[in-house]
């Protein structure tokens, strides 16, 4: 299925390629690569479905976005890989290490201490490794 874009007409592969890139960078790139050998079709449906149809849809900007997924990362407790990457996506789209220490603190309430200080763990490995 393609959309249509202000002045062009893109596949969902195209948009999410595209997307993917402007929101994590190297970061997602290298979850891409990692299925290059064991599930490249996978890739593809990352970069469709994710990327390429609910992040490029108009009504949210990238940065809630992220807020939203690093929200629900964190509360998961079981994602701590997919955390990091958003972690650093929302940086990368403007969000400030202080706002995503408070997103992390917040999941205190709503998903537990253990989610929470799951998730500023992961946050320390990020900012640690961000040269800022």
């Amino acid at each position: 299925m393609t959309q249509q874009n202000d002045t062009t007409t893109e596949s969902r592969l195209d948009r999410g390629r595209r997307a993917l890139d402007a929101i994590d960078g190297a970061a997602g790139r290298s979850v891409i690569d990692a299925l290059d050998g064991i599930a490249p079709d996978f890739a593809t449906y990352l970069f469709e479905f994710p990327f390429g149809d609910i992040y490029s849809r108009p009504g949210l900007a990238l940065r809630d976005r992220e807020i939203a997924t690093i929200a629900a990362l964190a509360a998961m407790g079981t994602a701590a890989p997919q955390l990091k990457v958003h972690i650093e996506a929302g940086l990368n789209v403007g969000l400030s290490r202080t706002e995503i220490t408070e997103i992390l603190m917040q999941m205190a309430v709503y998903a537990g201490f253990p989610a929470a200080l799951n998730g500023l763990f992961a946050a320390k490995e990020v900012f640690a490794a961000r040269a800022d």
